[in-house]
């Protein structure tokens, strides 16, 4: 995808962090907004900062979970600007803890917004902008989901996050493969962060009330959550760096989108233990600190 100028863009998760940044710079090359979030004060703070702008934006409060939600967020797209372009699947939530002490509540919180939300995604708006593709010959579309390194790589205290950015990267590899084969003139990246100074430490604050959590934290979840919340608080690379990053990948057609380049170290020692059938390597072993450290937090 060249051309964004008079484009539309839907984000999910669009009122924070990466989403708040991909609209920015989308209204930045001259696109029209489709924003989604759960939370609704962040919504239409994002919502009235861009218009103040001059930004043409329609903000809708969806979760992500719900294919209904999602239907009527691609409806408001189609009423409000007639086509659909580009295409954020980034809503996500963070969860910590040793994988067995996650509930089925939490489970079902995780997966709904972080694969469902996805699933959904792809589903509804990728007819549709085929759709949008027949009746405009020099039509441009892209999808962008978000994932994480935790959809390549499998830090311990994170197995319920790292199992669904996993689906989040095969399900996008999948969509890649099928529009290849189709010869869809729509293209596909995943989006694989690391640690990014975002709100998604603090997902519990839009947990939904009918996946509460079961009891008080466990030793490792609270060890977990304090874990994350240092990285992320502490990382280098910001919101504003990514968006500029992914829009890039997306003029170039890049599928792989990668934040930290240098912990693709750890997905090479991955792979190579595959081939080799050797068993899965310390992710920790070039810094045992952090692992004797979370040792003494469990």
């Amino acid at each position: 995808m060249k051309n964004f100028q008079g484009k539309v863009a839907v984000i999910t998760g669009g009122a924070s962090g990466f989403g708040r940044e991909f609209a920015l710079k989308a209204h930045s090359l001259g696109m029209k907004l489709v924003l989604a979030d759960v939370q609704q004060d962040a919504l239409d703070a994002t919502a009235a900062e861009l218009r103040v702008q001059g930004a043409q934006v329609v903000a809708v409060r969806c979760d992500v979970r719900k294919s209904d939600e999602v239907q009527a967020l691609a409806d408001a797209a189609m009423r409000e600007f007639g086509a659909v372009h580009l295409v954020f699947n980034n809503a996500g939530v963070g969860f910590g803890g040793l994988l067995w002490e996650a509930t089925e509540a939490d489970w079902d919180w995780v997966m709904g917004v972080n694969v469902s939300g996805v699933i959904h995604g792809v589903r509804i708006f990728t007819p549709l902008m085929l759709e949008c593709a027949k009746r405009d010959p020099g039509y441009e579309g892209h999808i962008v989901n978000t994932s994480s390194m935790a959809g390549v790589l499998c830090p311990p205290v994170m197995g319920v996050y790292n199992v669904s950015k996993h689906a989040v990267v095969a399900l996008t590899e999948s969509l890649y493969h099928d529009l290849s084969l189709v010869q869809a003139p729509i293209g596909a990246s995943v989006l694989c962060p690391f640690f990014v100074p975002t709100g998604i430490h603090q997902s519990h604050r839009n947990r939904p009330g009918d996946k509460p959590m079961e009891g008080r934290p466990t030793a490792s979840q609270m060890a977990a959550q304090a874990m994350v919340t240092k990285a992320v608080t502490s990382g280098k690379v910001s919101a504003h760096d990514v968006a500029e990053l992914t829009f890039a990948a997306i003029a170039g057609d890049k599928f792989y989108i990668f934040t930290h380049p240098q912990a693709l170290d750890g997905v090479a020692q991955r792979a190579r233990d595959m081939v080799a059938q050797n068993n899965p390597a310390d992710p920790y072993e070039a810094t045992p600190q952090v692992r004797e450290a979370l040792r003494a937090m469990l």
